[in-house]
């Protein structure tokens, strides 16, 4: 089983987002199945999420609407990132940061 952590930086506040909240699902012939859910910490990081089996393709969903309604009345020009990924076998953990701000987004796999 591997791991999966996330972090998002909210690159405009030059801080981290909390309160983001963060959805992995699993690629299946069905569709997507959700695994778990949480939201960011107050240093932007989710830690709780389940571990996944190797070789499965999953999806990080983060409803980054809800993290900008609580900042602005204007609705935000990504409403949700979604982050899809296969998980090699040779791998324990990986860590997923988002780098967000209001018009753009970044991702990368960490360490």
């Amino acid at each position: 089983m591997t791991g999966i952590s996330t972090h998002v930086l909210d690159t405009s506040l030059g801080r981290p987002a909390e309160g983001v909240p963060v959805e992995l699902a699993l690629h299946t012939e069905g569709g997507w199945q959700v695994l778990g859910a949480s939201a960011t910490d107050s240093d932007g990081r989710v830690k709780d999420l389940p571990a996944v089996e190797a070789g499965s393709v999953v999806r990080l969903l983060f409803d980054t609407a809800a993290y900008y309604a609580r900042k602005s009345e204007e609705p935000p020009f990504f409403p949700e990132v979604s982050i899809v990924f296969t998980v090699a076998p040779a791998q324990h953990h990986y860590h997923v940061p988002l780098l967000l701000n209001p018009f753009g987004y970044s991702v990368y796999r960490g360490s």
